[in-house]
């Protein structure tokens, strides 16, 4: 492909990056892969921001930031408070383990002997302090923190509602449940305060930028403020949790355009796509190496750093000439034809046949075993076990 013009760059970029990874995970003296038991003892060196209100392609939206809610503002407010963290999957388990380091009283939740108690174990949660069964910990807690799966949340409301008495507080993080409340059942009581903290990224992704002294960006949003004190206490339990910062919305626009871009460009049209372009190049004789490395290998390896780090103007401005005008030819007629699919996803989405498709599959007895099915498609595909080969081959897996 043209853009091997720009191959030195990209290699030099991953080689800054990795470095700046590597010195930042050796100041706080463990890899960003490795979740400690003994996280307690983590004090990461955060950055600090300071512009609270800027401006997005011509929209100016306000920006919370860590600086707005240092360690000493957060551990004021919720200095009375227990949160009880309900569910220990990638999200729970990263959330609840930033509030520990970050000095939150936190508790965790969790089937006592269950595939997750365990685990917890494992990371220094200890039973009877800070690790108790779901109704202890839903006794204990005073700020509920539901962050079962959709359809988890679904199954289990009946055992949780009980315990939201006048006062507390509901934090989710994801707005799936309260707004698809008629096939969910999770109507919250009219008397507590129902907030949203929603991370964009994985659990993982939330814990390793939080060891790294870093941390994502998420949103915010108020569903219900009965104790007129909410917006302020989503906005510090952002940060605690570990966001570097954080942009509010709305339970209905966080549902929605999460919804749409797990199905769209983050997860569902990737595939989609270079499914549809490795299929192509392989029927007109092009081996499987050829036709990995040219559609997903580079895109991922090389590409994709740059867009993230400078935009994709600046990826076409550095760039062949021949991949440059190929590109500024072409992207028009993929908008076109992507466009439909987008807002038919998006309506499909808002109107809730998305929810209750996901509702109704994820709740079968034999999910688990379905999905793998699904998964093993994908898996043994000659593309993707193309792939396999191919990542053997990079210099830092030899």
């Amino acid at each position: 492909m043209a853009s091997r013009s720009i191959m030195r760059t990209a290699r030099l970029a991953r080689t800054a990056v990795a470095g700046a990874r590597k010195v930042s995970v050796s100041r706080n003296v463990l890899s960003a892969t490795a979740l400690p038991a003994a996280s307690a003892a983590i004090k990461p060196a955060f950055q600090t921001r300071g512009l609270k209100t800027l401006d997005f392609g011509g929209t100016i939206e306000n920006v919370i930031e860590r600086s707005d809610y240092p360690p000493e503002k957060y551990q004021e407010i919720f200095k009375d408070d227990t949160l009880c963290m309900l569910g220990y999957g990638t999200q729970g388990r990263g959330q609840a383990l930033n509030l520990r380091d970050n000095g939150m009283n936190v508790i965790v939740g969790i089937r006592e002997n269950g595939g997750s108690w365990q685990k917890a174990l494992d990371d220094g949660w200890v039973p009877g302090k800070n690790l108790f069964n779901i109704d202890d910990a839903l006794s204990k807690g005073s700020v509920i923190m539901y962050l079962l799966s959709d359809a988890g949340q679904k199954l289990a409301w009946d055992q949780v509602k009980p315990h939201l008495t006048a006062g507390k507080t509901l934090y989710v993080s994801h707005g799936f449940s309260v707004v698809f409340r008629e096939d969910s059942g999770v109507v919250p009581p009219a008397d507590i305060d129902v907030v949203l903290c929603a991370p964009k990224g994985s659990g993982t992704t939330v814990r390793n930028l939080f060891l790294e002294g870093r941390g994502i960006n998420g949103s915010v949003a108020v569903h219900q403020d009965v104790s007129g004190n909410a917006k302020e206490r989503i906005e510090a339990l952002g940060i605690a949790v570990g966001c570097g910062y954080l942009y509010e919305t709305t339970f209905e626009k966080e549902t929605y355009s999460d919804l749409v871009g797990e199905r769209g460009v983050l997860m569902g049209m990737v595939q989609g796509a270079f499914k549809a372009q490795y299929d192509v190049l392989r029927a007109q004789g092009h081996s499987p190496s050829e036709a990995f490395n040219e559609t997903c290998e580079e895109a991922t390896q090389s590409l994709y750093p740059l867009i993230g780090a400078n935009g994709m103007d600046w990826m076409y401005a550095n760039c062949s000439t021949t991949a440059q005008r190929g590109a500024l030819d072409w992207y028009p007629k993929f908008e076109k034809a992507l466009k439909p699919v987008f807002q038919e996803l998006y309506d499909e989405v808002k109107n809730g046949n998305e929810c209750r498709r996901s509702i109704e599959i994820n709740s079968k007895p034999d999910y688990k075993e379905s999905l793998e099915k699904e998964l093993d498609v994908l898996r043994e595909s000659e593309m993707w076990r193309a792939g396999v080969t191919v990542r053997s081959l990079r210099p830092e897996n030899q």
